[in-house]
């Protein structure tokens, strides 16, 4: 297989996803605190689900599914009855400074799509969420550089595993789905969207075992990696 482009999840692909989320809602909180609201951390939590859960109900299939200035918008109207815009604002955006400020790159990413665009191979990152985000992650990440082609679901309008979300950044790149390859960490939407497009999909942080949890037709990557520097084998 001659590989012409290869697309990347974001999200716990590229960087660590949890450290992040942990210190954007530990912001969150705190500036909850400082508004006059009563929360420890259990019960913050709480209230972050709740508001997590209506947006999933209510949005989901769309970018704005992730959004946590919905989650927290909800949350506060369910727990006060008001709109409160100004601290749903607050809290949503101490969230997501905290959580920019703890990422990181996984060891070995920087490296491995400097090497891949070396030998000719394109780079994208194709990922659920809202543009104006993902763009500040990439930037936050430093991977402007690195990559040809950024692509989220608010402008496709569909959400991984969507067809238009692989068929669409190939078509930008130039490439076939034949001479492609999905690197993500979630089954089912990186590696069954990716599959039924016709790339090859690589595994990579993913929670399932296939030795504990038997994968079967398209929901089965075709490769698995433990260390991300070892993509390169894989695809050059």
């Amino acid at each position: 297989m001659t590989v012409t482009a290869v697309l990347f999840d974001l999200d716990d692909t590229l960087y660590p996803y949890a450290p992040c989320k942990e210190a954007g809602l530990e912001a969150a909180r705190t500036v909850a605190l400082d508004l006059g609201y009563e929360f420890d951390r259990e019960g913050f939590d709480a209230f972050y689900r709740s508001g997590r859960r209506e947006a999933k109900r209510e949005l989901a299939g769309t970018a704005a599914t992730h959004e946590r200035f919905i989650y927290f918008k909800r949350a506060l109207e369910e727990r006060t009855g008001e709109p409160r815009a100004g601290d749903a604002l607050a809290l949503g955006e101490a969230f997501w400074e905290a959580y920019l400020d703890e990422m990181e790159l996984f060891p070995g990413v920087r490296e491995t799509l400097e090497t891949l665009r070396e030998n000719g191979v394109a780079v994208g990152i194709v990922t659920n969420l809202t543009t104006r985000i993902q763009l500040e992650k990439v930037d936050r990440l430093g991977l402007e550089e690195h990559i040809d082609l950024l692509l989220t679901s608010e402008e496709t309008g569909r959400e991984k595993p969507g067809s238009v979300m692989f068929s669409l950044a190939l078509s930008r790149l130039e490439s076939r789905p034949s001479e492609a390859v999905m690197v993500g960490d979630n089954i089912e939407t990186d590696v069954v969207g990716a599959n039924a497009v016709g790339l090859e999909t690589v595994l990579w942080n993913a929670d399932v075992d296939p030795a504990d949890e038997p994968l079967a037709g398209r929901r089965r990557p075709d490769h698995r990696i433990d260390s991300f520097g070892d993509l390169t084998e894989e695809v050059l």
